[in-house]
């Protein structure tokens, strides 16, 4: 695996491990004592983003392998975009196929975890109260789990 390829997957795993440990100090009372955290005080914005960032680096380590490279500006636009392209093309599917002979997981459903958390991020870091968000900051974390689990598979055939 290209040396950039697991840097991009490093720092993917990394974001998950943030997301968790943000939601964690945002659950656990005992946590909370501990580091000196409020009562009140919650990071689910946090989990969301991390979780989104996670998924993002992803991707980026998914195309950097196909030898595609996104850059600023509007690196997230751009990096969904190619994303979308290998994912019309039924490129990412036919990798799947090779994973999982049922076709446990479509890549149309992997586009659509990375444009939900896209917007995620976008709607709940910056608009919402960090409070409202616990389900949405627990499900962001499932879908980075599953999405990067699948990306690492196909990364290392």
């Amino acid at each position: 695996m290209v040396s950039e390829v697991k840097l991009f997957l490093d720092r993917s795993e990394d974001e998950i491990f943030l997301s968790q440990k943000d939601l964690d100090s945002s659950i656990d009372k005992n946590i909370k004592e501990i580091l000196g955290i409020p009562s009140e005080k919650t990071f689910y914005h946090s989990v969301i983003s991390h979780a989104y960032y996670s998924i993002f680096y992803a991707v980026k380590a998914y195309l950097f392998q196909k030898g595609i490279r996104t850059k600023a500006p509007e690196i997230h636009k751009k990096t969904y975009l190619e994303f979308k392209k290998i994912i019309d093309k039924d490129i990412l599917d036919y990798e799947l196929l090779r994973i999982y002979e049922n076709e446990i997981s479509k890549a149309e459903s992997l586009l659509n975890i990375f444009l939900l958390e896209k917007e995620k991020r976008g709607r709940f870091v910056y608009n919402l109260k960090s409070e409202a968000n616990l389900p949405f900051a627990r499900e962001s974390i499932e879908n980075a789990k599953k999405f990067v689990s699948i990306i690492k598979t196909i990364l290392e055939l």
